[in-house]
């Protein structure tokens, strides 16, 4: 079973199009392929009499398996802002427990997940709960979605840094040219490829209407 967390070096940075992008890659070689979004911010009607996030309906779009919505998220937060703060506008404690117990629930299920953090690695959860301490909890492989914008080389290096100094390994980056007016962006691009330390998985370039299933994702062998 293959399992990766996406995280990013800020938020709007193009995550959830990346983890679509990896969810659809991953479905060439795996039959059952789900992606997670263990903690939401910002929930609006599903149209079936419930509430969903945008990003976890995009995940379940590009998924091949179909999961009770409290797997796929089992912490959804009305408001659309920082996780902390919504949790705390719900009288809500993100704890790592259920997470982890979702978790259990799609891996006895799938073949490949896909989790998507929420913002960038240090996003506050609750008062003494962030990004990065989920993902060490999950134990997975880290890809980091780079958006590429002015001062995209010191977010994704300081981010890159903290990712390994955690223990876990970057498996990849993905490369989410978010601003289309951009000066220098292959230079930028040039940069990163050489000081990364890590394989580009994707490049995907500025789409008014963004489609994950046109970005080419190059896989590592053993997600294959």
């Amino acid at each position: 079973m293959m399992s990766c967390f996406v995280t990013g070096t800020d938020t709007g940075v193009g995550k959830t199009l990346s983890s679509c992008a990896l969810l659809h890659a991953l479905a060439e070689y795996h039959a059952r392929v789900v992606g997670m979004k263990p903690v939401a911010s910002g929930a609006e009607a599903d149209g079936q009499g419930g509430w969903a996030n945008e990003d976890s309906l995009a995940l379940r779009a590009a998924s091949t398996l179909r999961v009770d919505p409290a797997w796929d998220n089992p912490v959804l937060l009305p408001d659309p802002v920082s996780p902390h703060i919504a949790a705390q506008r719900a009288n809500v404690r993100v704890t790592l427990a259920p997470i982890l117990a979702a978790y259990g629930e799609l891996r006895r299920q799938a073949d490949a997940i896909v989790v998507e953090g929420a913002g960038g690695w240090q996003v506050p959860l609750s008062p003494d709960l962030r990004i990065s301490d989920l993902a060490m909890a999950l134990q997975l492989p880290v890809v980091l979605v780079v958006g590429l914008r002015l001062g995209c080389i010191n977010h994704a290096l300081l981010t890159a840094d903290a990712i390994r100094a955690s223990g876990l390994p970057l498996a990849g980056w993905i490369a989410s040219r978010i601003d289309p007016g951009m000066r220098e962006p292959e230079a930028n691009m040039a940069y990163l490829r050489q000081h990364m330390g890590a394989p580009l998985l994707a490049d995907i370039a500025w789409q008014a209407r963004p489609d994950a299933r046109t970005v080419s994702v190059q896989l590592p062998r053993e997600w294959q």
